[in-house]
């Protein structure tokens, strides 16, 4: 599969994203660890994940786990970069909440690394700002974090221009990444990214087909991404990703999977090439 950059980890350009294998509507976990092995045979070497995909409040880390036992039973696990979150919390509920202090934080990244199963986070990000607390404060502790060797890598999530260029400056110039949702049905993180590809800070949308809930409609809701697929005889999915993929050289989406089949429609988005006047279609959709 071609590569891209996450700060100096070269990894495939698609990544997966593992919040449908925990949250609601979960599959079993023999289908679960089946989906990251199918990624790992298809090439993806780029796993994301969080402490708060789970769905009950004894559930925390429930992706996390799962995503290291997986790893642990194919024979590429140790080539996948794997990133993981802290900050924001579903008290198992249902709802989401957040705590972006900073020794919370720091005992989130502890609990992370346990069940992942490692010495040091290869990239550690900031879940979502906490209005509760200061911006600066949030992301001193992951530079704390990285200083001290727990992370190998730093990035945040769900941020805007302001505060990615302040996280960069906080962290010291070593900000490698941005996850902020991205996608035909929402087009308004397209800023962060253009402050992204400025910077070289590797940007990785979430949620690219539009939630869960609507990826199923994806060609039905945006007809020109339906229109594409159909000239390529391929699935409106995978243009959209080769759309994300063409609109910046540090974009590296995400795309969640709970099923092994979905995963290797994803990866394939990688050799498809659109043309000039493709991709103004779709950035016109």
């Amino acid at each position: 599969m071609k590569t891209r950059r996450i700060g100096a980890v070269e990894v495939s350009s698609i990544g997966l994203g593992g919040m449908p294998m925990s949250i609601e509507g979960r599959p079993d976990e023999t289908r679960s660890v089946a989906t990251v092995h199918a990624a790992l045979d298809a090439g993806v070497t780029f796993i994301d994940t969080a402490d708060a995909y789970h769905l009950h409040a004894d559930d925390v880390g429930h992706n996390e786990s799962l995503i290291a036992k997986a790893l642990a039973t194919h024979e590429r696990g140790s080539e996948v970069l794997v990133a993981t979150k802290g900050g924001h919390l579903r008290p198992g509920d249902g709802s989401w909440t957040l705590n972006g202090s900073p020794e919370y934080l720091k005992r989130a990244c502890e609990a992370s690394l346990g069940r992942l199963g490692v010495e040091a986070i290869g990239l550690y990000q900031f879940h979502r700002p906490d209005p509760g607390v200061p911006y600066e404060e949030s992301v001193g502790a992951i530079r704390d974090l990285l200083d001290e060797g727990k992370i190998l890598q730093a990035g945040i999530s769900n941020a805007n221009p302001e505060q990615i260029r302040a996280a960069n400056e906080i962290l010291g110039g070593r900000l490698v990444s941005v996850q902020n949702q991205l996608s035909p049905a929402f087009r308004s993180s397209e800023q962060e990214l253009d402050v992204c590809t400025e910077l070289g800070i590797a940007f990785l949308p979430w949620s690219p087909f539009g939630g869960i809930r609507n990826a199923g409609e994806l060609g039905s809701r945006f007809a020109p991404f339906a229109e594409v697929a159909q000239a390529h005889g391929v699935s409106p999915h995978q243009v959209c990703l080769a759309w994300l993929l063409a609109k910046s050289p540090v974009t590296v989406p995400i795309p969640g999977a709970s099923r092994p089949a979905s995963v290797r429609d994803s990866v394939e988005a990688a050799e498809l090439v659109l043309s000039s006047d493709e991709f103004e279609r779709l950035n016109a959709a």
